[in-house]
């Protein structure tokens, strides 16, 4: 793995669990930190330098573009430049469906999803000047789904499409573009999952891709990663062979082929639109 004594990488919601995990050790391999957390991100400043590693902290939310902007101002005139970008910050705002209001869904996509477009817009450029790394934090709940959480899934999912679509355009510029989907303690979890669950999930088990997906010799893009409690494992949108018609079907005829619809194997991975469309072709 190459040096990383000149770099600089942003973490969002840095100021406990999994961000303040991904900031020790980004800074644990000479990377320069900003800290950003709407709580005060100092302990955690103290504690990469204390480390001897270099750090600075931005208090302010990602729910708006200037707080984007303030993040990434810091890095510039702290360190010069900004290299990576870890978008992590996130907020619980959990209910069923039937019970969920308006304001509950546009918090959750506010910090979420409009705060990784906030930050990752403001740092484009930047990262396009060097073959820079952005590592969106998706979630088993966004790919999988689970009950009461449908705007935080809503939102998790929607990382996933943003992590397709930049990793394709900052191909051209050597900018990766890669999404984890980390189950691990916090206080967003812990009153989610049950105790025997929460002690396998140390947030240490998850920096450690991160900090992979960050490395600059490091060539993935475009790519899924689950991780918990030490099982890493890559996820893919994949899709079956699927049945074709040389005419439209009718509703009895599409019916009728539920077993070549449901079928994934032989399957197909496209890495875009384009790919997909070209399987009509094929």
């Amino acid at each position: 793995m190459s040096s990383h004594e000149s770099r600089v990488a942003v973490v969002t919601g840095a100021g406990g669990a999994l961000g303040r995990s991904h900031a020790l050790a980004l800074a644990a391999r000479g990377t320069a930190v900003v800290v950003n957390d709407v709580a005060d991100p100092g302990p955690v400043v103290e504690e990469v330098r204390a480390a001897g590693g270099r750090a600075v902290g931005v208090t302010c939310g990602v729910d708006t573009r200037d707080g984007g902007d303030r993040i990434v101002a810091a890095a510039l005139e702290e360190f010069g430049r900004l290299d990576v970008v870890v978008n992590n910050a996130g907020i619980l705002r959990d209910k069923s469906f039937a019970k969920m209001t308006t304001d509950m869904v546009e918090d959750v996509l506010a910090v979420h999803l409009l705060g990784a477009f906030h930050v990752t817009m403001a740092a484009w450029p930047h990262l396009q000047e060097g073959g820079g790394s952005v590592v969106m934090t998706s979630s088993g709940s966004g790919l999988y789904g689970n009950f009461g959480q449908a705007n935080y899934s809503a939102a998790k999912m929607g990382l996933v499409g943003l992590t397709r679509t930049l990793a394709l355009e900052g191909a051209r510029a050597g900018v990766r573009v890669n999404a984890i989907a980390p189950l691990a303690r916090s206080a967003m979890t812990e009153d989610v999952l049950p105790e025997d669950v929460l002690a396998r999930l140390d947030p240490a088990w998850v920096s450690p891709l991160v900090a992979w997906l960050a490395d600059p010799d490091c060539t993935q893009t475009g790519s899924i990663w689950s991780v918990a409690g030490g099982r890493y494992a890559r996820v893919a949108v994949v899709e079956g062979p699927g049945v074709v018609f040389d005419e439209v079907p009718t509703v009895e005829e599409l019916a009728a082929t539920e077993e070549g619809l449901r079928a994934l194997e032989p399957w197909t991975e496209p890495a875009s639109l384009a790919d997909q469309v070209a399987l009509l072709s094929s």
